[in-house]
């Protein structure tokens, strides 16, 4: 579970059953962070919701602070359920991402000497 997990709604009173859902659904995305970040991983999601052209829509914002990184998202949705987990999904795709930029120097050299191994065997030797 992340270390500090914060849901706020604004201008919105959340029941308990909302506040159940969005942690079930966000709490355990410290499976998708990297190690070295997991103890310093905070997460704040904030619930509200608007009226758009007569419309209501549920409003979800995500903050996800990471050791040299934020993540901010906001999506919209027809219901509070709805927009969480979209944020869920658009949440594991940029810590992908993060992961991808920060991956550890021991993981970058083991591919890049797997690829070079690679290009060594596939090249034939010329004899002049």
């Amino acid at each position: 579970m992340v270390q500090r997990f914060e849901v706020i709604g604004v201008h919105t009173q959340l029941g308990k059953d909302i506040r159940m859902y969005v942690s079930k659904r966000l709490a355990n995305l410290d499976r998708y962070i990297p190690r070295h970040g997991r103890d310093s991983a905070h997460l704040e999601v904030r619930l509200q919701e608007e009226k758009a052209g007569g419309k209501r829509q549920a409003v979800c914002e995500a903050t996800l602070y990471l050791p040299r990184r934020k993540i901010s998202l906001t999506e919209h949705g027809p219901t509070m359920n709805a927009a969480v987990d979209v944020v869920k999904t658009h949440l594991k795709q940029q810590i992908q991402k993060y992961k991808d930029e920060f991956a550890s120097g021991k993981q970058r050299r083991h591919v890049f000497a797997r690829f070079q191994h690679h290009l060594s065997v596939r090249v034939p030797a010329t004899n002049n």
